[in-house]
């Protein structure tokens, strides 16, 4: 296969792609990578508005692609589905591509003795919760032709879940588990269901309520001796998205630098 084809396996040009959690962190870095790629987005966001209309402005002054923004809260199964309803009407097409980037972390890192029921209820209702009902409107409504890409957003923590995180870790181990599942369940649609799983990446979630101790040693157990950052996840997704990663299915695939775990 030569250079040409091989790069016209990785475009998304005309292709419609779902980002929750898009204004912020991991899923604005994967919004502008998806949109370089070509494809038009649907940038859900549920309270930073003026992010993400930053982002929609920014997207839609390239030549690359169009994007939308859509409030809602993936917790909530009327409003995802609104938001699924309003992909469908701005581009006329049925969406190709999902990517559940939404996702909370409670920044005290509290003890399972420690942890309050709110906010145990708070992360798996967006974390898990969130994916579920995003996943089960794309299982039911990304498109056929030519496949759909159903791309979930783990965490690392879960092959090497710490002290402090065990509600993080237990929402997004049912994430993975899920996901598994589900590439299983899709047989016969053509489409696709993986996982990505960050370890430590400088982004706000990650580092609200961290010392800059906690920070270093992070940096320090990572080979290249860094912190990822939101660049280095994203171009892993725009290729599961692309045909280029159609033989790639069911799996979760931790992207860290090889943090020593």
């Amino acid at each position: 296969m030569d250079e040409a084809s091989n790069t016209s396996k990785l475009t998304l040009n005309g292709r419609v792609a779902i980002i929750t959690g898009a204004s912020r962190g991991i899923g604005h870095e994967i919004a502008l990578h998806l949109s370089s790629l070509g494809a038009n987005l649907v940038l859900n966001y549920n309270n930073s508005s003026t992010q993400a209309d930053l982002l929609a402005k920014e997207i839609n002054s390239s030549d690359h692609s169009r994007a939308i923004t859509v409030q809602a809260d993936v917790s909530d199964p009327l409003q995802v589905k609104k938001l699924f309803d309003v992909a469908e009407k701005a581009f006329n097409s049925h969406p190709h591509i999902l990517v559940t980037s939404a996702g909370v972390l409670d920044p005290k890192f509290p003890t399972v003795a420690n942890t309050k029921l709110e906010d145990w209820d708070t992360i798996f209702n967006i974390n898990t919760r969130g994916t579920f009902l995003c996943c089960q409107e794309a299982a039911n409504r990304l498109t056929r032709d030519g496949g759909g890409r159903i791309i979930t957003v783990s965490s690392s923590v879960v092959g090497r879940p710490p002290p402090g995180y065990a509600t993080y870790a237990a929402s997004k181990a049912a994430v993975e588990t899920m996901t598994k599942i589900l590439a299983k369940e899709l047989k016969g649609t053509r489409i696709t269901a993986n996982s990505v799983a960050p370890g430590p990446t400088a982004t706000d979630m990650y580092l609200d309520g961290r010392s800059e101790e906690k920070v270093k040693w992070a940096a320090e157990a990572t080979p290249l001796g860094r912190l990822g950052e939101t660049k280095d996840i994203a171009p892993l997704v725009g290729f599961l998205a692309s045909d280029a990663g159609e033989w790639i299915n069911g799996q979760v695939i931790r992207i860290n630098g090889g943090f020593i775990v």
